[in-house]
């Protein structure tokens, strides 16, 4: 079964919960800093966490600790562009070790990745909401409790189908 993102609601297993996605809406003709979510179906990546922060995780899919020297590169003209890299780095990247907690634990959406096309967009994942689910800048966020709900439901053969 697909995780479904439709406006702001993730519906998931009779889960309807409220998210917020990218400033400029859900689109199928994603570029980088559009502030756009991506429209498809699309498969799961590693589930990332902060160890000092998330204690007690229940889940089906792989996992990695968020180590302090990590990011994913958003640089289209780098060679690592949307990938996962490691400090420091020459090129544009976003730190995945953050202060503001929206990355304490997230979900890579396996968005422009086999292949990766330059310029089509990086760095999609399900996350923690900001400030009172103010809109991202192409991800999809919900609150905290929310996705530790759903995570136990998820396993290698979720989907996320963004409308």
């Amino acid at each position: 079964m697909n995780i479904v993102i439709k406006k702001h609601l993730l519906l998931y297993k009779g889960h309807k919960l409220k998210c917020s996605i990218g400033k400029s809406g859900a689109k199928f003709s994603k570029k980088e800093g559009d502030l756009a979510t991506p429209k498809g179906i699309f498969k799961l990546g590693y589930l990332y966490y902060r160890k000092e922060r998330i204690k007690s995780i229940k889940c089906k899919i792989k996992k990695k600790i968020i180590k302090k020297n990590m990011g994913w590169c958003d640089d289209i003209n780098n060679k690592k562009y949307n990938q996962e890299i490691t400090f420091p780095f020459k090129g544009s990247a976003e730190k995945l070790f953050r202060n503001d907690r929206i990355y304490d634990i997230f979900i890579n959406i396996k968005y422009n990745q086999c292949p990766i096309i330059k310029g089509k967009g990086s760095a999609i994942f399900l996350h923690l909401i900001s400030k009172k689910y103010k809109p991202t800048k192409g991800c999809i966020s919900l609150h905290k409790k929310d996705l530790l709900k759903i995570l136990p439901l998820i396993n290698k053969n979720t989907k996320i189908k963004i409308i």
